[in-house]
């Protein structure tokens, strides 16, 4: 029996036929998987000659399109843009220009696309065939004009906007280690829990926008707006239009949509009314009603608006002394003192010096990418100082430091403050009148220098640091050393 092979042998022809069989039934299984992939595509795919005759589509062509293939295949491209199948052909443009091209196109059924359409050259540099890809975008447009239709509400949001923007809660976690600072939270996070009327009392920079914010957070409306209102800093024939907004064509110059008030921006959270002493008596009758009745009502408006909003306030004046002299309405204060909160200065929390230093140090070497420490000596400074301008004074201290100082480590030197000599309180008590006050100064030279000395181990960087002469530096060391020691 003759094998296969032999057979194959002698017969070069069949071996042939057999080869080519297998060849096409591959290209067959190719032809299909491409078709797949073309049916597949989300996209819509077109598919034209160098001629511009349609040679196939896919689904999502007819889809896009509502045209069929049945009514497609083998029709010319130009014949459908004059019968106005299509606005416009991506495919004649890269027959005419031989490059690719992207525009956008509208069927009859409505539908607007955006295609993207590709020659296929030969080896001779002529189009055989064009692909076309097309992307439905329809939706796109329905939202553009949608977007166009709530232009008007937009608009009348724009103050929300502007205003949440502004006053994003972007701050840290309040930093308090002082038992003075630590009762007067705990009695915010009380408060935080009910919702009453609150006023926050004390100097200038104590962090009383500090306490509104810690109580917003922690209350029930700390998924709504936070709005901060400096009543000092608004004109007065301002004043109301910016916290109750105006119906359009209220006054000359209004905006023709209108707009709306902080107060209905704030609605459902926090309105705090900074500088509240120094509202004109005028605001204060509206403000009251808002107190009283929940509710406010635009310039020009003839109807009352209901708002839900808590209202915090703070000041650094005495308002009962306003009161007294007709400053300040009685009723509006009796409404804002339901429960008080008096905000410590600095200078009777100064536990809290050091981590506020700390916080603020971190923050700045984050911001301007230093490495800045102070002092142990720098930091004393710091805690003996009185703040008059509480945390606000401290805060630009050590800002205004860690710019301006040389080098990486702060010296009491590089501070804008306490440059005097200043005698430490607890020392204060062993001072009587036989104390002689040239060796009370010169024996803290000495104990200054003896640190200097300490710290940097030489004359020349320990005088550098105390701002003097090497040579007043060795004068002074061996004179005070001779002569308080010989005294010991």
């Amino acid at each position: 029996m003759v094998g296969k092979k032999e057979v194959l042998k002698d017969n070069p022809t069949h071996y042939n036929l057999d080869k080519m069989i297998v060849e096409l039934e591959k290209t067959k299984l190719l032809c299909r998987e491409l078709d797949a992939v073309i049916e597949c595509s989300y996209d819509g795919i077109y598919i034209a000659d160098g001629e511009a005759n349609t040679l196939r589509i896919n689904k999502s062509y007819e889809k896009i399109t509502g045209l069929k293939r049945e009514d497609m295949i083998g029709r010319n491209m130009r014949d459908l843009v004059k019968e106005g199948f299509i606005s416009q052909s991506g495919t004649l443009f890269v027959i005419k220009e031989k490059k690719p091209t992207t525009l956008e196109q509208t069927f009859k059924t409505g539908k607007k696309a955006m295609i993207s359409s590709n020659p296929i050259f030969n080896k001779n540099g002529e189009i055989i065939m064009v692909v076309t890809n097309v992307r439905d975008v329809t939706q796109l447009y329905e939202l553009k004009e949608q977007l166009a239709k709530n232009e008007e509400l937009a608009k009348k949001y724009y103050s929300e906007i502007q205003s949440i923007k502004n006053q994003l809660l972007n701050c840290s976690d309040t930093i308090a280690e002082d038992k003075n600072m630590l009762n007067t939270l705990r009695m915010a996070q009380k408060l935080a829990n009910v919702d009453t009327t609150v006023l926050l009392l004390g100097e200038t920079g104590v962090g009383k926008e500090v306490v509104a914010k810690y109580i917003h957070k922690n209350s029930k409306r700390n998924n709504k707006h936070f709005i901060k209102i400096n009543c000092g800093s608004i004109p007065e024939n301002l004043m109301e239009s910016e916290l109750f907004g105006y119906e359009k064509g209220a006054f000359t110059g209004a905006n023709k949509d209108g707009k709306i008030g902080l107060f209905e921006v704030a609605d459902g959270g926090t309105i705090f009314l900074d500088e509240v002493g120094e509202l004109p008596l005028d605001m204060q009758v509206k403000l009251l009603r808002v107190l009283q009745e929940n509710e406010i009502e635009r310039i020009g408006g003839l109807t009352p608006i209901k708002i839900n909003v808590r209202i915090l306030a703070a000041t650094n004046r005495n308002l009962e002394d306003m009161v007294s002299k007709k400053l300040f309405r009685e009723d509006l204060y009796y409404r804002l003192n339901v429960v008080p909160i008096v905000i410590p200065p600095l200078r009777e929390r100064k536990k809290d010096i050091v981590p506020l230093v700390e916080h603020f140090l971190q923050v700045l070497n984050k911001k301007y990418n230093l490495n800045k420490i102070f002092t142990s000596v720098a930091i004393e400074t710091l805690l003996n100082y009185h703040w008059p301008g509480n945390v606000r004074e401290l805060k630009n201290v050590v800002e205004r430091v860690v710019i301006m100082s040389n080098n990486d480590t702060i010296l009491k030197s590089d501070l804008p403050i306490g440059k005097e000599t200043v005698l430490l309180e607890s020392e204060l008590d062993y001072i009587d009148e036989e104390i002689n006050l040239k060796e009370l100064v010169e024996k803290y030279e000495l104990k200054f220098i003896n640190k200097a000395y300490e710290k940097y181990g030489n004359v020349r960087e320990a005088a550098d640091y105390l701002r003097i002469d090497p040579s007043t530096f060795v004068r002074k060391r061996k004179r005070y050393t001779d002569k308080y020691l010989l005294q010991k």
